[in-house]
């Protein structure tokens, strides 16, 4: 059976949770991380010597970075479908996946952490702005994208819907001010609507 580790109100333990669910792959989740510890410990650490989550252990192979475990599980139990086999769908799909890592979420974290885990006497505006401009303005290369679209590369799920639909569930969460995204509403919608989300995107945010 599938194990997962790591604290639920983590995007990136939300993202294999989806996935697990989506799947409908029996597996277990074991709460570490954040206020349930868990990460210092020898065993944690033969694990993922980042000592960060998620990680899973399907059948004695042990994964970490969530958008490699995604697509891991789209490729070993859902190819065609979550895992798409046109070469060139698939790049564009681990393209949409790369840009969440490397753009759009870290653009975020300032104001996620800013205006969720940090008191409002301590916060830092400035850097709280920052971060706002810059996620809304990468925002609206995503609302570009699925112009016309039902999902990101096309008119089926895939894994990559899921690596973005997780940060777009933060995004879309905070209390900020944010430029109308009508074609990522309608998408975002969609996916809440999935039987696999429930009880993995929730709010409050935490």
């Amino acid at each position: 059976m599938l194990k997962i580790w790591g604290r639920s109100s983590s995007v990136n333990v939300q993202k294999v949770l989806w996935t697990a669910r989506e799947l409908a792959l029996p597996h277990t989740a074991e709460q570490v991380g954040g206020k349930f510890g868990g990460l210092d410990t020898p065993e944690y650490g033969a694990m993922n010597p980042n000592r960060k989550v998620p990680v899973i252990d399907d059948g004695g192979l042990i994964l970490w970075e969530s958008n490699a475990i995604v697509r891991y599980l789209a490729a070993r139990y859902s190819e065609g479908a979550l895992w798409p086999t046109d070469v060139a769908v698939r790049a564009q799909a681990d393209r949409w996946m790369d840009w969440t890592a490397t753009e759009w979420q870290p653009a975020m974290v300032p104001a996620f952490l800013g205006l969720i885990r940090t008191p409002e006497d301590q916060r830092d505006t400035a850097a709280i702005e920052a971060s706002t401009a810059k996620a809304n303005q990468l925002g609206q290369i995503l609302e570009d994208a699925l112009q016309q679209k039902e999902y990101i590369v096309g008119s089926h799920l895939t894994m990559a819907d899921i690596v973005l639909g997780c940060v777009a569930h933060r995004w879309l969460s905070l209390p900020i001010e944010r430029p109308k995204t009508p074609a990522m509403n309608t998408w975002y919608r969609r996916l809440m609507t999935r039987p696999a989300t429930q009880g993995v995107l929730v709010l409050p945010l935490s």
